[in-house]
C-alpha cells in the first residue's frame, strides 16, 4: 500500500491543486450536517468524509468503536501513534483513486462525503490544559528592544529554556467566533493610579497550536523521541492580547487577564504524520541548551503562515503579516520536553502555543504591537484605513500551509471579529 504521504496519491474525488486538503494531508475535525450530531470527520477537497458513519459501517474494524462518534477528537487520540498512523492509512486508502472500495459504491459514497459548505464545524477537542510560549527569537527580540532597549533586549534565560506560562482552557474557542473586547485594570503611563474600562491596545498574536494526544505521568521526563510521538499535530492559533491590561499587570508574574479572555484555533487539526515531509532544521541554538533539550533530529517545518485584517470600514482583507513556522527558535518538541521536566503531568488533549511567530523582515512580525512598533508605526490599509491596535468591528484571519510538489498541506483558517465590549 502507498504511503499516504506519497506525493503522487490522488484521490476519486477531484481536489484543486490550492486546495489545503489533498489526499496527503487528511486533517481531523469535528462537524455536524444534516441533522446528524457532531461528530468526527477529515477534509478531502471540498467534502468532509464522515468517519462516523464509515465507523458504523464496518469498515475500521481495528478501531475501538464509538470513538468517530464522540463530539472530540480525545478518545480518538487516546489510543496512540500506532492506532492513528493505522487510521490514516485506511483513510488514505478508502479516498484513492484506484480503490474501488468507496469509490464505486454510489450509496455509501453520499452518505459519508458531506460537502464542506454544509456542515458547521465545532472545537476539535476537548482542550485539558492550555499553556502559551514565547519561543520566536525575533519576536521577543523586537519586544525587548521596544521596552527595554537594544542591549537589553532578551532576558538572560530567553536562551536557555523555552520561556511559557498557563494560560485559559475555559476561553479557547473555534475560529469564527466572535472576541469581546476585554475589560480590566488600565494604568497609562501618565495616570497616578489605574482605573477599570474596555481595552484600547487590543492585538493578536500569530501562533501555532501543538496538540497533545497522549498523557505522561506526574514525576517522569520525557526525552525527544517520547516528547514527538505524544504530539498529535497542529492548529493554527490566535492569542489573543490586551497589550494595556498586560503593561499594567505583568510585572511581576507575567501575563494573567490580558490573555485569558479568548485564544481561537483552527477547526482542522494537521498530523504530525501529514506535516513529515516539511520537517527541517530550526535556527542554530547558541549556547548549546541543557542536555534534556538537545535536539538529535529536525523538529522545526517549513510552514507558509499569512495573516489579513478587514478593518470594519473595508470590504475585503488586507494581507499584513507573512512568515514562516521555521524560524522558531525554540521547537514544539522542545516546549513538550520542557513543560515535562520538573515532573508536570502531560493529559490528552493539553494545547501549547508556539508564541508568536515572527521573522527576520517587517513584513514577518506576527503581531501589530511589532508591526505597528508600539503603535508609532500606524498600519496604513486600502482607502487610507490606518490601524495601530485592532478596533471594534475588525475581523482577522490567519491561515498556513505547507507547499509540495503539486499539492499544500493546509489548515483553513482561523477567524475572529472584534465586538464591543458590554
Amino acid at each position: 500500500m502507498p504511503h499516504p504521504n506519497d506525493p503522487k496519491l490522488r484521490s476519486f474525488i477531484p481536489v484543486d491543486p490550492s486546495s489545503d486538503f489533498p489526499i496527503q494531508n487528511l486533517p481531523y475535525g469535528v462537524f455536524s450536517a444534516r441533522g446528524r450530531t457532531p461528530r468526527v470527520g477529515v477534509a478531502i477537497g471540498d467534502y468532509v468524509l464522515d468517519l462516523c458513519e464509515l465507523e458504523q459501517d464496518g469498515r475500521f474494524a481495528f478501531a475501538e468503536i464509538g470513538v468517530f462518534s464522540q463530539a472530540s477528537l480525545n478518545p480518538f487520540m487516546a489510543l496512540g501513534p500506532k492506532m492513528w498512523s493505522k487510521t490514516r492509512a485506511r483513510i488514505s486508502e478508502l479516498l484513492r483513486y484506484d480503490h474501488p472500495e468507496l469509490r464505486d459504491d454510489e450509496g455509501l459514497r453520499k452518505l459519508v462525503l458531506v460537502p464542506i459548505g454544509e456542515v458547521k464545524l465545532h472545537m476539535p477537542f476537548a482542550v485539558s490544559g492550555y499553556t502559551d510560549f514565547y519561543s520566536s527569537k525575533e519576536h521577543a527580540t523586537n519586544v525587548g528592544v521596544m521596552f527595554r532597549g537594544k542591549d537589553n533586549a532578551l532576558q538572560p534565560n530567553w536562551l536557555h529554556m523555552p520561556i511559557g506560562y498557563n494560560g485559559r482552557a475555559s476561553t479557547v474557542v473555534v475560529s469564527g467566533t466572535r472576541v469581546k473586547r476585554p475589560r480590566g485594570q488600565l494604568k497609562p503611563p501618565s495616570a497616578e493610579a489605574p482605573h477599570f474600562g474596555p481595552c484600547k491596545r487590543l492585538d493578536f498574536e500569530l501562533e501555532m497550536g501543538v496538540v497533545v494526544g497522549q498523557a505522561s505521568k506526574m514525576g517522569e521526563m520525557l526525552s525527544e523521541q517520547q516528547a514527538e510521538e505524544m504530539i498529535f499535530g497542529f492548529v493554527i492559533l490566535n492569542d489573543w492580547s490586551a497589550r494595556d491590561i498586560q503593561q499594567w499587570e505583568y510585572v511581576p508574574l507575567g501575563p494573567f487577564q490580558a490573555k485569558a479572555f479568548a485564544t481561537s484555533i483552527s477547526p482542522w487539526v494537521v498530523t504530525r504524520e501529514a506535516l513529515e515531509p516539511f520537517r527541517l532544521h530550526g535556527p542554530a541554538q547558541q549556547p548549546e541548551p541543557l542536555a534534556y533539550l538537545r535536539q538529535a533530529q529536525p523538529n522545526n517545518y517549513a510552514m507558509e503562515l499569512d495573516v489579513s485584517l478587514r478593518a470594519s470600514q473595508m470590504n475585503a482583507a488586507q494581507t499584513i503579516c507573512r512568515t514562516n513556522f521555521k524560524y522558531m527558535y525554540w521547537s514544539s518538541v522542545q516546549q513538550l520536553v520542557h513543560h515535562a521536566s520538573s515532573g508536570c503531568a502531560m493529559n490528552v488533549g493539553d494545547l501549547l502555543g508556539s508564541g508568536t511567530i515572527s521573522g527576520p523582515e517587517k513584513h514577518q512580525r506576527g503581531s501589530l504591537l511589532e508591526i505597528s512598533w508600539n503603535g508609532s508605526e500606524p498600519v496604513t490599509l486600502d482607502g487610507g484605513v490606518t490601524r495601530t491596535f485592532l478596533e471594534d468591528g475588525d475581523s482577522l484571519v490567519m491561515r498556513g500551509w505547507c507547499q509540495g510538489d503539486g499539492y499544500r498541506v493546509g489548515f483553513g483558517e482561523v477567524e475572529g471579529t472584534i465586538v464591543k465590549a458590554e
